[in-house]
């Protein structure tokens, strides 16, 4: 049984994929399983498990995944199946949706937000260290 965790990060399982931050990927991205993007990225993804886009990483194209937590930049639009974290340090320049959207102060978001289970978005002051 899966056990809910009020933090995406906090509840992945199994093996997570790195790309570092040197690396930079142009083309479309699609996989199963818990990733973790710290570089550069031109194109569209659809990957089945929870993405992080790191903190000084940048996103040119349309991010799908179950969940989403974007702290670097994001150039496209931001589409999970069921929850979106826009932590302190993001910039978005396109749409967010999901089941539910936590956006913390700081983030600069340039776009509609959409939370498609019909709650309002909600707010958060990050507490934890990056």
């Amino acid at each position: 049984m899966l056990k809910f965790k009020r933090r995406i990060q906090d509840s992945t399982n199994g093996p997570t994929t790195y790309v570092a931050a040197s690396t930079t990927i142009v083309g479309s991205i699609a996989g199963k399983g818990s990733y973790v993007f710290c570089g550069t990225v031109e194109g569209d993804c659809d990957i089945d498990g929870p993405l992080t886009l790191a903190a000084g990483a940048h996103w040119k194209g349309i991010l799908k995944a179950t969940d989403i937590v974007v702290a670097g930049v994001v150039e496209g639009d931001v589409a999970a199946k069921q929850r979106v974290e826009i932590l302190g340090t993001a910039r978005v320049t396109g749409s967010l949706s999901g089941n539910s959207i936590a956006v913390a102060e700081g983030a600069i978001i340039e776009g509609e937000i959409k939370v498609t289970s019909g709650a309002e978005p909600t707010t958060f002051q990050e507490k934890r260290l990056p």
